[in-house]
C-alpha cells in the first residue's frame, strides 16, 4: 500500500510524530552540547548539528514510505503548488506537524529535567538572519524537490539531512528552514531557541524562501524553453 492510499489520521499522526522527534533531538542536542562544551559555543553548535542532521535522515528514512516524511509546513505546501500533495489533506498536515514540534520541545525540556516551557530569550532579528532563513528554506525546497522527483527515500533522506548540517553553519540564522520547528523554538530558552516576537520575520522568510525554489524547480524540471 504506497502512502497515498493510507488513511489521513495515521499520515498524520506520523507527521506529528516525526515533527515531535526532530524538534526534540534539535533542543535536547542543543541543551546537551551547551551543557557539555564547558562555555565553546562552536562545540555546542557542532554536536547540535550533527545529532539534528542524524535524527533527520533517520526519520526521513523511517516515515517518508507512511507519510512522506515532510515535518515542514513549507514542504506540504510547496507539494500542493506543484500538484502531488492534494490540498484537502494540507491543514491536517500542517495542523500536525506544529502540535508535533510543540510537543516535542516540550519533551526535550522534560527529558533535561527543565520546566515543560520557557519563552526564549534568544534573539535573531535583522536583515541578515532574515536572508538568512530565506536563502536556507529556498536550497532545502530544491533539494527535496529534486530528489523526490528522481530519487529514492534513503537519497532523499541522506541529501536533505546534509544540506540541513551544511547550512546550519553556511547560514547566519544556523538554518530553522521550518515554521513548525521554528514556533517550538520559541517556547525553549535554550541554546536553540527564538524570541517569540522574532519568529514571523523567520516564517516570512522561510515561505518566500519555499515559494521561490517551487516556482524555480518547476521552471528547472518543465520541457519548456
Amino acid at each position: 500500500m504506497s502512502a497515498a492510499q493510507l488513511p489521513l489520521v495515521k499520515r498524520a499522526a506520523c507527521e506529528a510524530l516525526g515533527t515531535a522527534l526532530l524538534v526534540a533531538a534539535v533542543i535536547g542536542s542543543g541543551i546537551m552540547g551547551e551543557r557539555l562544551a564547558g562555555g565553546n559555543t562552536a562545540i555546542a553548535l557542532l554536536a547540535n548539528t550533527i545529532a539534528t542532521g542524524a535524527a533527520l535522515a533517520a526519520l526521513i528514512i523511517t516515515f517518508g514510505p507512511i507519510s512522506g516524511a515532510h515535518f515542514n509546513p513549507v514542504v506540504t505546501l510547496a507539494g500542493v503548488l506543484r500538484r502531488i500533495f492534494p490540498w484537502q489533506e494540507a491543514i491536517p498536515y500542517v495542523a500536525a506537524q506544529m502540535i508535533g514540534g510543540l510537543l516535542g520541545a516540550m519533551l526535550a525540556h522534560v527529558m533535561f529535567a527543565q520546566h515543560w516551557y520557557s519563552w526564549s530569550q534568544h534573539a535573531r532579528s535583522g536583515w541578515p538572519q532574515l536572508i538568512s532563513e530565506f536563502v536556507a528554506t529556498f536550497g532545502l525546497l530544491l533539494v527535496i524537490g529534486s530528489c523526490t522527483r528522481h530519487h529514492s527515500v534513503p537519497v532523499t533522506a541522506l541529501a536533505v539531512a546534509s544540506y540541513i548540517t551544511a547550512a546550519y553553519w553556511f547560514t547566519a540564522s544556523t538554518s530553522f528552514a521550518n515554521p513548525a520547528v521554528t514556533l517550538a523554538r520559541s517556547i525553549s530558552d535554550t541554546f536553540a531557541g527564538i524570541r517569540p516576537v522574532d519568529v514571523s520575520g523567520f516564517m516570512a522568510a522561510q515561505v518566500a524562501g519555499a515559494a521561490a525554489a517551487t516556482l524555480l524547480g518547476g521552471w528547472l524540471e518543465s520541457r519548456e524553453r
